[in-house]
């Protein structure tokens, strides 16, 4: 397929077309929601304006996008439809960290991004499993690498694998069988022999993301595809201060927009709803006014946060507090908009129900509050130690 190259467009166009393409999005959210079926036609749509490639580099015939043109294309994604967004989120990371990577074999990283241009093909990371959980809390993984004449030989599950059906390409977290195993990630085709994929996301909110589990049963991978992996003694770290960043702003900017569309929906039932016994629309009351002015400027922090982190003046130490603070405050500009609708915000009719449920997932992306919280007070009392000594 022939897409169009994103260097070319002009700003402004491209701001008309991701304005464009958010409110087509929105048509069909409601039907992703209630199937939960991956949407396949929204990465159709999307692939040929070229915004699946969009963090691909120029050289290769993406969009070389820089964190703010990959915040503002997530940012109209996500108000239109979030679990397309969180999907192209995971895509935007791998693209980002995968050319500068001093562990991938060139070739791959050359095939898995020139699939993305030509293909449309999508990327994840696969790491939770059922029971370890989250390996941002430490620990090694179930899912074992076996060192065999004809390649590696991978075996186990995961879980909360976010685009499953829809992805290509899997960079799945496991350990060698080594005495000192290898840990990190191995490259692995969906249509591997030995992968398969158990429907079991059936979620309150972000449906969409098809976030199931994966199984692969002894998949053999080239030798080659242990493709980021480094001793469990001397582990090397996943992601720098940069990539942390584009994590969290990125990740961020998809709840925040959820609370951008709840918040436009408000405003215009406001401006709709006129009950007889008051003769005017609820929007003329001051108590409805001051709880719009609350919820933008609930959204006019996060706005701040996000745009100065995406531009480079927040620092990486930060970065999980920008998350913690941008969700939070998602989270609160929704249930303000639930609060002033009462009943018809939670009828199954209106979208506001869904943008709640929706806004609801961002606490389960790592790191969550308590990690949060629980670090930057560890650091307070880690320097004022260093002070003293």
């Amino acid at each position: 397929m022939t897409q169009p190259s994103l260097r070319s467009v002009e700003v402004a166009n491209f701001d008309a077309l991701l304005e464009r393409l958010s409110a087509e999005l929105a048509g069909t959210a409601h039907v992703y929601d209630e199937s939960g079926v991956f949407p396949h036609a929204n990465f159709t749509l999307l692939h040929e304006h070229g915004l699946v490639a969009l963090t691909v580099p120029r050289s290769l015939g993406g969009g070389g996008a820089s964190l703010p043109q990959a915040r503002k294309a997530i940012r109209a994604i996500a108000k239109g439809e979030p679990s397309t967004a969180l999907i192209l989120v995971m895509q935007y990371l791998q693209h980002t960290r995968l050319q500068g990577s001093k562990t991938w074999p060139p070739h791959l990283r050359k095939q898995v991004a020139e699939d993305a241009v030509r293909n449309g093909a999508l990327i994840n990371a696969l790491r939770v499993e059922p029971d370890l959980g989250t390996p941002a809390r430490g620990g090694l993984p179930a899912t074992t690498a076996v060192r065999t004449a004809e390649g590696w030989r991978i075996s186990g599950r995961k879980i909360y694998s976010t685009g499953s059906h829809g992805l290509s390409w899997f960079s799945v977290w496991a350990r060698s069988d080594d005495a000192d195993p290898l840990v990190g990630a191995w490259l692995v085709r969906k249509d591997s022999p030995g992968v398969s994929i158990i429907d079991t996301w059936d979620h309150l909110g972000m449906r969409a993301t098809c976030s199931h589990e994966v199984v692969l049963d002894n998949v053999l991978v080239p030798l080659d595809h242990a493709v980021s992996v480094s001793p469990w003694s001397a582990p090397t770290p996943e992601l720098d201060g940069e990539g942390l960043l584009w994590m969290s702003v990125l990740l961020s900017s998809v709840y925040d927009a959820v609370a951008q569309a709840a918040r436009d929906w408000l405003v215009t039932w406001l401006e709709a709803r006129a009950p007889s016994n008051l003769g005017a629309a609820l929007s003329t009351l001051p108590r409805f006014q001051e709880t719009v002015g609350h919820i933008d400027t609930l959204l006019f922090a996060n706005r701040s946060l996000l745009d100065a982190a995406a531009e480079g003046h927040t620092p990486a130490a930060n970065a999980a507090q920008l998350k913690y603070l941008v969700t939070h405050n998602a989270i609160r500009a929704v249930e303000l908009a639930i609060e002033a609708s009462g009943n018809p915000g939670l009828s199954r009719h209106s979208p506001l129900q869904r943008h709640y449920r929706d806004v609801l997932c961002s606490r389960v992306h790592t790191p969550q509050n308590d990690a949060v919280l629980q670090g930057v007070g560890k650091a307070v009392f880690a320097q004022r130690q260093k002070e003293r000594s």
